[in-house]
């Protein structure tokens, strides 16, 4: 039977999906073009500023870099001073190095603005998971991720052809079409950051569209009735950097992150070496990914509600893409081939919102701020190592689809880290000092 308590919970989560979600959903939106736009890009910044695959493929992956380096302090800095002020720099700032990509003219520019692109927009996405974590009960948790990720699969399937039809805008105003559709993307990105300004609160108290009793029951569900005393810096740190299950689910993570921005970053190139020409159709079709992916993110949550099992579906996922990428190197059909890269993004982005929601049930507070931080900061290292090993090997094969046979390789370990993420979830104990910090500490007053 459904007590008066539960019912003001799910009127209150209702507001908070219609009103929070959007907000957050296209300030995601606009980073996962913002750094993935590069790929339809490849081989026009080939042709015409001479950046060769190997180049391109450490600069694809130099985003990741300067992204992970910074993600730690970033979301401390969050913390500190609230979502609403630093979400809103991350998208201003992240906007114009965007839009500077247009003035990209050799290699070590290309190097540098994608460094800086990854500085900009570091501590984005956990400080996405971290409100998460203030605004949502446990139990909504893995729904609400999986609703997060919906932005960048919509990215992908409404971006590609997109930054595809702009660049067939190529020699308007004597720019590049690759110009045209840097300075387009990132200066509407600008306007997401004003967006962000005006739209966000920084936690159920400061929602002006939220009733005081609403606000009062997500906070004490988010944070949960157990919550023990505020921890000290120590054992804060210990919590967010040094439990078992926190290494697993970055090692996992990595892996994931390595295989999926390695295929990404080329999947352009490679639609061209089977044939498609125009920047538009190739956009289009590599949007393709973001409709199984979504499908992807949609279906594995409601697997969890279902069933259970979050580790297991995430056994499931990871065997998925071993499974896909395995089939992928005997295909000899081309279509065939497309298809098993889209099937491919349903396995690889459906276990993501599955491993937060592992991730966030052990945390909350100042150790979610710092842990989910750091797990992505471990993990989204992949996005540089995928690219970069993928471009190095495919110019030294001088074949494009010799990267893929170490793509399998990363598979496999990923589906052997599994078992172990499973053992290290058991073991893990919910002590008092596993949980977490109390309501009243979950998101400081802003300095």
């Amino acid at each position: 039977m459904t007590n008066a308590s539960d019912v003001l919970h799910q009127q209150a989560t209702r507001k908070v999906v219609t009103r929070l979600l959007p907000v957050l959903g296209i300030a995601y939106f606009m980073s996962y073009i913002d750094r993935s736009n590069i790929a339809l890009a490849k081989t026009a910044l080939g042709a015409d500023v001479g950046i060769s695959v190997a180049a391109y493929g450490l600069g694809a992956g130099l985003f990741f870099l300067s992204y992970a380096m910074l993600e730690v302090p970033s979301n401390m800095i969050l913390y500190r001073i609230g979502p609403r002020i630093w979400i809103t720099r991350i998208a201003i700032t992240w906007g114009l190095v965007s839009a500077a990509m247009m003035f990209v003219h050799n290699e070590m520019s290309f190097y540098l603005l994608r460094l800086a692109l990854g500085a900009t927009e570091a501590g984005l996405f956990p400080a996405l998971m971290f409100m998460i974590t203030v605004w949502f009960s446990q139990k909504h948790r893995v729904t609400m991720v999986g609703l997060i990720y919906v932005a960048p699969c919509v990215a992908v399937f409404i971006g590609s052809p997109l930054g595809g039809a702009l660049m067939e805008l190529n020699g308007l105003a004597g720019l590049h079409g690759w110009q045209i559709m840097f300075l387009v993307e990132g200066l509407f990105t600008v306007l997401v950051g004003v967006l962000v300004w005006f739209t966000l609160p920084n936690k159920p108290a400061d929602a002006k569209w939220l009733t005081a009793p609403e606000a009062a029951i997500l906070t004490e569900r988010a944070v949960g009735p157990d919550a023990p005393h505020k921890p000290r810096l120590r054992t804060t740190l210990r919590l967010a950097f040094g439990r078992p299950v926190v290494l697993m689910l970055a090692a996992i993570y990595f892996i994931n992150q390595a295989i999926s921005s390695g295929v990404g970053f080329n999947f352009p190139s490679l639609l061209q070496q089977l044939g498609l020409k125009s920047p538009f159709v190739i956009g289009l079709v590599a949007g393709g990914g973001g409709v199984t992916g979504l499908v992807g993110v949609l279906f594995f949550p409601w697997m969890k509600r279902r069933f259970g099992h979050e580790v297991a579906l995430i056994g499931v996922c990871t065997a998925g893409v071993l499974a896909v990428m395995t089939t992928f190197l005997f295909s000899t059909n081309a279509l065939f081939s497309v298809f098993l890269i889209f099937l491919s993004s349903f396995f690889a982005l459906g276990a993501l919102p599955l491993f937060w929601s592992v991730a966030m049930s052990r945390m909350s507070g100042l150790v979610a701020a710092a842990g989910l931080a750091f797990i992505n900061m471990l993990g989204i290292t992949g996005g540089f190592v995928g690219p970069y090993v993928y471009g190095l090997i495919e110019e030294s094969t001088k074949n494009v689809f010799a990267p893929y046979y170490v793509i399998v390789g990363a598979a496999a370990f990923g589906v052997a880290l599994v078992p172990v993420l499973a053992l290290t979830t058991r073991r893990e104990r919910r002590t008092d000092d596993t949980v977490l910090v109390p309501s009243d500490q979950s998101v400081p007053e802003p300095a």
